[in-house]
């Protein structure tokens, strides 16, 4: 079950707002009993990159075998 300030990842690239399948956000807040969540997506250095509202088949919670990923620009 995701809850509010959980991390996770993107599922589904956003091209509209520059985010790619495995970007890292944070659940800020959650809608219709854990069907939709409000996502925010912040660089490792904390600059904003969009707040989405996406459901819950756009995202997945990180595990314990995740490993963080940089895009190189």
């Amino acid at each position: 079950m995701t809850r509010e300030l959980d991390t996770v990842f993107l599922l589904k690239g956003q091209p509209n707002e520059g985010l790619v399948k495995g970007d890292v956000g944070s659940v800020v807040f959650i809608h219709e009993g854990g069907k939709v969540f409000e996502v925010e997506f912040t660089t490792l250095t904390g600059e904003p990159l969009g707040l989405l509202t996406l459901a819950e088949d756009e995202i997945r919670p990180v595990s314990a075998r995740d490993v963080p990923h940089v895009r190189v620009a």
